[in-house]
């Protein structure tokens, strides 16, 4: 398959830069914080209830993480967390917060190889502070037209922002690293999509069946994209 968008939009956490690692070490920490109350398997799945939970309400991000953790201690101890508990918890998020942007291999070299060839475009979801932070920390900024921070990546997220880009979903190619976020809703409205796996996946992005579709290619790294753009 050969593809020849106007515009190629790149989700930014695990596709850009490493991301999932950090938050894995995070719920490390707090699952030692609490290990007298379940066993880890038990927090993580605690903590990934609240999370889904509160998405209606807080959306995605490490400010939402954190408020998802304290409510899971707040579950965990029958609301008899210590202030000096809370406060640890709001430790882990602002260090979340500081986290050093480490670029993913071979992203550089894929956007420059296409800046100025298409219009390039960051399609993220999560907080909206902390993904600008990433991005200026990244040195990657110059490449990208236009940045969105979405609240969500549905089918109906997509259609306005593609709206407001003036584009047809037949032009546009979105590749990030979640099957559920970044390729299913976009082949639900006619675009393409491409996967580059990250080894490690955020359970709320998983799907459980295989995507056959004449739009969607599945690569085993970013570069591979150079081979399939016109």
């Amino acid at each position: 398959m050969k593809l020849n968008p106007k515009i190629i939009a790149f989700d930014a956490d695990d596709t850009l830069w490493h991301n999932e690692p950090y938050f894995d070490e995070a719920q490390e920490r707090f699952c030692r914080l609490f290990q007298d109350y379940a066993s880890s398997q038990e927090i993580l799945g605690l903590i990934l209830n609240h999370q889904v939970k509160n998405l209606p309400l807080y959306g995605f991000g490490i400010k939402a993480f954190t408020l998802s953790m304290i409510e899971s201690a707040l579950e965990l101890t029958k609301h008899q967390i210590s202030s000096k508990g809370i406060e640890q918890i709001i430790t882990i998020g602002k260090d979340l917060l500081q986290k050093p942007v480490e670029l993913l291999p071979n992203i550089e070299e894929v956007l420059k190889t296409l800046q100025g060839k298409y219009k390039l475009v960051v399609a993220t979801k999560g907080d909206l502070k902390d993904q600008h932070r990433k991005l200026h920390d990244s040195g990657l900024g110059h490449y990208f037209h236009h940045i969105e921070v979405l609240s969500d990546k549905t089918e109906l997220d997509y259609e306005k922002m593609l709206h407001r880009l003036d584009c047809k979903s037949n032009d546009f190619l979105m590749i990030g690293n979640s099957l559920k976020s970044d390729v299913l809703p976009i082949l639900n409205i006619g675009g393409f999509g491409i996967h580059v796996p990250y080894h490690t996946t955020w359970e709320y992005e998983k799907i459980d069946f295989e995507i056959k579709h004449n739009n969607f290619l599945a690569l085993s790294n970013i570069i591979e994209v150079l081979n399939i753009l016109e």
